[in-house]
């Protein structure tokens, strides 16, 4: 499987920006992006992106937005409140489209009982979202997290089977163990709309460490994959106290490729 980083890595001791040079240097062929402030979505600061990438030559697979500035309030009852998150995200998926890349990497929701009412209002603004992720030529990719909705199989297939605007997958495997879900249960219910994934390992002691470092059981995890018909790239996204050097990432990179 090919193998890239996610600019998240390195937050907070590195500038977005910066990141991508050093991504590129370290012999990663794609990225992830990770937004993570507002000054960010500016045109200015996008001009400065594409010219890294450009210098850099670094393709940019997906980019995932700093969710607490936007995304939260995109299901908020107060409607004034939700029609002024949508300029955000149409501001985001703008961005993921200027920057060459192929999905958005959505948070969405927190995690709320939910009844029927909430369920008809959520699909509507689903099928809005991923109607506007559709106009600028990109895809939504919903991402499994622990405190959001997203971490429960059944809203997965409540998006999967009832928005009629497809929805697409971002599997992250720290995510479903933190859920106390097994990534192989995410992965049945993703199946073909899965077009991302977050990779990373953890042990008993620890939620997120590095691919290689853990107990994760990767060669399992590949095979599932495999029969699930997954033929995309994944991401290493771990925390910038997972490793002490840029060296351990390369390490990380060549044990998952010779999987």
């Amino acid at each position: 499987m090919e193998i890239g980083l996610s600019s998240a890595t390195f937050y907070p001791k590195i500038n977005t920006e910066d990141s991508l040079k050093i991504i590129k240097d370290l012999g990663f062929d794609f990225a992830e992006i990770f937004i993570n402030t507002h000054s960010e979505y500016s045109p200015k600061f996008l001009e400065i992106l594409k010219k890294e990438k450009e210098k850099t030559e670094l393709e940019i697979l997906s980019v995932h937005a700093f969710c607490a500035i936007f995304e939260l309030y995109l299901f908020d009852p107060y409607i004034r409140r939700r029609k002024d998150m949508i300029k955000y995200f149409k501001k985001h998926c703008k961005l993921t489209k200027e920057l060459g890349a192929e999905f958005y990497t959505f948070h969405g929701m927190k995690y709320s009982s939910l009844d029927k009412n909430k369920l008809r209002s959520i699909k509507e603004i689903y099928e809005e979202l991923s109607y506007i992720a559709g106009e600028n030529g990109i895809k939504l990719a919903q991402e499994n997290v622990s405190w959001c909705q997203s971490s429960s199989l059944e809203f997965l297939q409540f998006l999967k089977g009832e928005v009629k605007n497809p929805i697409y997958f971002t599997l992250d495997i720290k995510q479903a163990y933190k859920s106390g879900i097994s990534p192989s249960e995410y992965i049945k219910i993703m199946g073909n709309r899965l077009v991302n994934i977050h990779i990373n390992d953890r042990s008993s002691t620890e939620d997120c460490l590095l691919p290689g470092k853990g107990d994760v059981d990767f060669e399992k995890l590949f095979e599932e994959l495999k029969k699930a018909g997954y033929k995309g790239k994944a991401i290493i996204e771990v925390y910038n106290e997972n490793f002490n050097s840029y060296n351990e990432l390369i390490e990380s990179k060549k044990y998952l490729e010779n999987i």
